[in-house]
């Protein structure tokens, strides 16, 4: 997700602002003359951190420490293989990038440093639905960096064509504006394809359901929950507006690119997605508009998937005190709006949204951030979404006609399988 962001909004970086943390005699070694010609290293992944904030925040820290960063750009393929064995050698990178839905993995292994005194002193106004991932078994262990969410995408002129004037502010508006578009023009209302799961996801957290629930020591399915049945009965009623397959995600075909054709109503997708539409079909461009995906209220927009990464520092780096004297800059109201600005990304702060301001895309994301979620914070969830993902496969069972109730016992086996791998 991160990476197309970064390729199709022509974005790159973040930046957090994070005040001082340990004691004074902490602060004075770490900001000391001491520090000369030593160097932190940082592992960003490619995309996340764009040259200048390097460069900036590079500079902070060396002016504030004595020290030097270097910063060294990571894939995302094959990272989480590189990082385990890194943080299990002598000289670990002091301050890495992390996924935020992994980070729990990495706690439970013991990798990272937990940062209670950092959380304490500078991130007492952190968005807890960001800040959720970066704690494990209530210890801090990671500090919440930059996220990313679902927006409805829509073709203006298609809206326009069916007589409609303002955007929905509710599920039942925006149900209704799409019936409209598929009586009064010849466009598809919505592009909604049967396993776009982070979406359905986004639904289970506005109905406040979770999708696993603890049996004795251990996790288990909890797809059968009434709660889970609503999201799912939502997502039925909007897919029925849609000619999408019910077996495929997002990416297969890449709904952007359908979307590009210019007669879709709509689509719910990460805001990069634009930029595969408007390179399908550079025409549309003019056409593409955003609004935040409306909830049962007015006052409070559908629940969404939060994807994003956390900045950690490693149990076994040498450099404790530096690592966390890089935080309190990278993570600054400074930097981190800095990176808000020019990647795109929903800060950690609500305080700094106003660094949205002029990307569309990102103004009609950042409502929904405080009321998002993630999938189920545990170390043994991993291996659940790997394919066949049994979660897509109870969405299509229930788009094709089984009840929720018989979907999710259809598939309760082999997702308690999974959970149960990492256990």
């Amino acid at each position: 997700m991160k990476r197309k962001l970064v390729a199709a909004i022509g974005i790159a970086g973040m930046i957090f602002s994070v005040a001082a943390c340990g004691g004074k005699d902490d602060d004075k070694a770490a900001t000391g003359g001491s520090n000369k010609g030593q160097t932190l290293t940082v592992w960003v992944m490619d995309g996340s951190a764009p040259d200048q904030w390097q460069k900036d925040v590079a500079a902070a820290f060396e002016k504030k420490t004595q020290a030097k960063v270097k910063f060294e750009v990571q894939q995302w393929n094959g990272i989480q293989q590189k990082l385990t064995t890194a943080l299990s050698e002598e000289n670990p990178p002091d301050v890495f990038e992390i996924g935020n839905t992994q980070t729990p993995a990495y706690a439970k292994t013991g990798g990272l440093a937990e940062l209670a005194d950092l959380k304490s002193s500078i991130g007492a106004d952190w968005t807890a639905a960001l800040n959720n991932s970066s704690v494990f078994e209530n210890k801090q262990y990671a500090a919440p960096w930059y996220f990313a969410n679902r927006v409805v995408i829509y073709n203006k002129k298609v809206w326009a064509d069916a007589g409609i004037k303002d955007t929905p502010k509710t599920r039942d508006e925006f149900y209704a504006d799409l019936k409209q578009i598929g009586s009064k023009t010849k466009a598809e209302p919505i592009y909604l394809p049967g396993q776009n799961w982070y979406h359905f996801v986004g639904l289970t957290i506005g109905e406040g359901a979770e999708l696993v629930k603890k049996d004795g020591d251990k996790y288990v399915s909890n797809l059968a929950d009434p709660k889970v049945a609503a999201a799912m009965e939502t997502y039925k009623k909007f897919q029925a507006l849609s000619k999408a397959p019910k077996d495929k995600d997002e990416a297969t075909p890449q709904q952007g690119e359908v979307f590009g054709k210019g007669n879709v109503g709509a689509i719910i997708g990460m805001g990069w997605e634009a930029g595969t539409a408007i390179k399908a079909n550079p025409a549309i461009e003019k056409e593409i508009g955003y609004f935040t995906i409306p909830g049962a209220t007015a006052d409070k927009p559908e629940g969404v998937f939060l994807g994003g990464s956390n900045l950690a520092v490693a149990a076994g780096s040498k450099k404790q005190e530096l690592a966390k004297e890089f935080l309190k800059i990278a993570l600054s109201d400074q930097y981190e709006g800095e990176l808000a600005k020019i990647n795109g990304v929903i800060p950690n702060k609500e305080s700094l949204q106003s660094n949205l301001a002029g990307n569309a895309a990102a103004e009609a994301a950042a409502p929904a951030a405080a009321g998002g979620g993630t999938t189920p914070l545990i170390p043994e969830w991993a291996a659940v979404e790997n394919a066949p993902n049994p979660v897509k496969t109870f969405m299509t069972a229930v788009l094709n006609g089984k009840s929720p109730a018989e979907a999710a016992k259809q598939v309760e086996g082999d997702f308690n399988k999974r959970l149960a791998q990492q256990q």
